[in-house]
């Protein structure tokens, strides 16, 4: 995410608004409250679309009229995946970041999500082995191989259980820059 954010205060001017946009070239703002907390954005398509009539009408247009409202955040703890989704589902290009109180801390934008897909195969690896042997697998008699290549985790070797095989490929999947998994496992005979 972004820490340093451009923002507009929800009395901001149509004309200001407008100013910021080009200086910060961006294409939206989060609106603020006077306490700092997200009630609302305002996009250049907001701008386009709500004011009507002489130019003299956007003189007294604030951005409280204009703003897209409930906002739609996420907290600064959410996960990849989930600002992914909210994103997804509102076509969305960025996504004001608040803390537990609502109020502004920073900005996710698609290629902000997209900076993890660049992380590098070895430290995807290094993190699934520690998640596999610290979290899922700590104690069991299984042994899993991890391989990574272009952000494919390749996982395979033996799990001290199958119903198992379904939660390690959801967990693996979680690690930030998996693009994929492929897994085969086996499962050791008892005695």
């Amino acid at each position: 995410m972004t820490h340093a954010v451009i923002s507009v205060d929800h009395g901001t001017a149509f004309k200001d608004i407008v100013e910021a946009l080009r200086m910060w070239n961006v294409s939206a703002l989060p609106v603020l409250d006077q306490g700092g907390q997200v009630v609302g954005v305002v996009s250049e398509a907001d701008l386009l679309l709500k004011p009507q009539g002489t130019d003299t009408a956007h003189d007294s247009t604030t951005a409280e009229q204009l703003m897209t409202r409930p906002a739609v955040t996420v907290t600064k703890d959410a996960t990849i995946p989930t600002a992914a989704r909210l994103m997804a589902r509102g076509h969305l290009k960025r996504l004001p970041v608040v803390d537990g109180y609502g109020r502004l801390v920073g900005v996710v934008s698609r290629g902000d999500l997209l900076k993890v897909f660049l992380r590098p195969d070895e430290d995807i690896g290094a993190e699934i082995r520690e998640l596999l042997m610290y979290q899922l697998i700590p104690h069991g008699p299984g042994e899993v191989h991890v391989h990574v290549a272009n952000g494919i985790a390749y996982l395979n070797g033996s799990l001290p259980d199958h119903a198992m095989e379904d939660i390690v490929v959801r967990a693996v999947g979680t690690v930030p820059g998996v693009v994929d998994v492929k897994a085969d496992f086996t499962v050791p005979v008892s005695a």
